[in-house]
């Protein structure tokens, strides 16, 4: 999920690049009226003085466009994946469908919030703290834009994310680093990316190992049926009571 992809902005709270947009108010978001008044005073601030911003090219996904989406709209699904399979250690949390609360395992926890789903975008509002041994426990806040484009077979995505560092002397210290360790943050948020590209090629993958692993993991209907919606073969395996639930009866 995009999840895989928000989850990953709280990782990048100490390393990034400097960037400070020219509107007062993301173009991408409907207006500010549209969220609650604490989501929007936290958009302004991200997107009005940034301590960060980044630019990344994703690693393409060899998937069609509407198994991709699935994934990112899934980002605890493609969490428990990627651990099953050993690509990642995330743990994600779905609250509802547009709200997750994320963990790297490695010191960084926070939550996110989907604030506008398009077709071949997904914009997310993610909040967060890092503890680390030098600077203590970091809080911030991070905008991210995540574009989808099709090329014949395969997706490609990049990310555009704004992270605003609460603390003074960690986010002096971030824009010190920019300059010869923003390859660091590159590195992270790509991992997020590759993460999702990978879960769904093994998603479509023939050997139907996917599928099984999907039967077999405890998850609610709603979230198995939003992967299964996608993938009529794994619809057409039998012997699972939870794909015979998509199958209906």
């Amino acid at each position: 999920m995009w999840l895989v992809v928000a989850v990953t902005l709280l990782f990048a709270l100490a390393t990034g690049a400097s960037g400070a947009p020219a509107q007062s108010w993301p173009p991408v978001l409907a207006s500010r009226e549209s969220y609650p008044p604490d989501v929007s005073a936290t958009v302004e601030r991200v997107w009005t003085d940034p301590t960060l911003s980044r630019t990344v090219r994703g690693r393409a996904a060899r998937v069609p466009m509407d198994v991709y989406l699935a994934f990112l709209d899934a980002p605890d699904v493609t969490a428990a994946a990627a651990r099953f399979k050993g690509f990642a250690s995330y743990d994600i949390r779905a609250v509802d469908d547009s709200h997750y609360l994320a963990s790297d395992g490695a010191g960084a926890r926070g939550s996110a919030e989907v604030l506008r789903r398009q077709p071949q975008r997904v914009v997310v509002l993610s909040r967060g703290e890092h503890t680390g041994p030098f600077l203590g426990t970091i809080t911030g806040s991070a905008l991210t834009v995540l574009d989808l484009e099709q090329q014949r077979h395969s997706v490609n995505p990049t990310l555009v994310v704004y992270v605003y560092i609460d603390n003074p002397v960690a986010a002096s210290v971030a824009r010190t680093l920019v300059p010869t360790f923003g390859f660091i943050a590159d590195r992270k948020l790509g991992e997020g990316m590759r993460v999702t590209a990978e879960v769904a090629e093994w998603a479509v993958d023939p050997s139907g190992s996917f599928c099984e692993w999907l039967a077999r993991e405890p998850l609610g209907p709603a979230r198995r049926d939003r992967i299964l919606i996608v993938l009529p073969s794994c619809v057409r395996r039998a012997g699972s009571q939870a794909l015979g639930s998509v199958q209906g009866p």
